[in-house]
């Protein structure tokens, strides 16, 4: 018996052997922000368990521009064999592509949802010795100032962007965008004094507030934000009725991702978010995990694509 089994593998073709031994392809993560924020963080903190989890290499790729739109635009291109996903936010997904005048693809028809991954704030802050001590005087000083107030944010049409330009329009402040390639340099920025205000995610501001680097003015959203709850929000510091929905950073994949290979990411991101091993992570980002497995997520998209819609009417910058 042994002498049969043994011949029997020897004479086993040689392919056999080479598909036993042929590793997986490195799977990549596309971030399409700078490094240093909540998308290139949340990315960076999934990706080590994913690995495991997969028994894949995976690897995170930083790919600016466009307000987050080029990086997916680039996953969009990608063979959908489950190899290349990418994490991406509210603006290019949801807002650039409803802009007048704006030809930036639909990427919601361009890419498969895999997973909402977090909520992250977003928080106006200053520079402590250059900028305003709180909203009020941030909107004096736009208001008195002949050439207003200039402040910085992840990029145009972001929802960093336009949170502030809905606070323009309810105020009537003139605040002048400056646009960065993400929170992480246009926080630098600030804190060198380089410009007095910026709209951001808290990721990158969380750490500089909490040394004194730079002051937190207040949060856009509507409520205070899970992982900073100190910070009030706009609407608390004296516009009121002011905030929306907070922001959002999700995983996907090229459309026409096979769904058995999506719904096996999903899962695997499910149970990520789920242990405890991952909390230090969101701590550390000032954020906190809102998982929508695949068909959830895709109608939270919907949803929030038609209340954006709507604000960009209100703005008069709807297509």
């Amino acid at each position: 018996m042994l002498r049969v089994l043994l011949l029997a593998i020897l004479l086993l073709p040689v392919s056999a052997f080479a598909q036993t031994a042929t590793p997986q392809k490195t799977l990549r993560i596309i971030v399409p922000f700078a490094p240093g924020a909540s998308a290139d963080g949340i990315a960076r903190a999934i990706s080590i368990d994913l690995g495991k989890r997969l028994n894949r290499t995976v690897v995170v790729e930083n790919m600016t521009g466009a307000g987050g739109s080029q990086g997916l635009v680039a996953l969009a291109k990608s063979p959908p064999d489950g190899d290349t996903l990418g994490v991406g936010a509210t603006g290019a997904l949801l807002i650039n592509p409803h802009i007048a005048g704006s030809n930036a693809p639909d990427l919601l028809r361009e890419l498969a949802p895999v997973a909402k991954l977090i909520e992250v704030g977003i928080v106006v802050v200053a520079n402590p010795k250059t900028g305003p001590r709180s909203i009020k005087e941030m909107l004096d000083r736009a208001k008195t100032n002949p050439d207003g107030l200039s402040y910085g944010s992840t990029g145009v049409n972001t929802g960093q962007h336009l949170s502030m330009e809905m606070l323009k329009a309810a105020t009537g402040a003139n605040l002048v965008h400056i646009p960065y390639r993400g929170s992480a340099p246009a926080i630098v920025d600030l804190v060198a004094g380089q410009i007095p205000v910026a709209s951001v995610d808290i990721t990158s501001a969380y750490p500089h507030i909490v040394a004194g680097r730079a002051l937190a003015l207040g949060m856009a959203e509507s409520k205070r934000s899970r992982a900073a709850p100190e910070i009030p929000t706009i609407g608390e510091s004296g516009v009121l009725g002011f905030g929306r929905a907070g922001g959002f950073i999700g995983l996907f994949a090229p459309a026409g991702t096979p769904a058995p290979q999506v719904k096996r990411l999903s899962d695997e991101v499910r149970a990520i978010l789920a242990s405890p091993a991952i909390e230090p992570n969101l701590k550390a980002l000032t954020v906190s995990a809102a998982y929508e497995d695949e068909a959830a997520f895709a109608a939270f998209l919907a949803t929030e694509t038609e209340r954006w819609k709507q604000t960009l009417r209100s703005l008069k910058l709807a297509k």
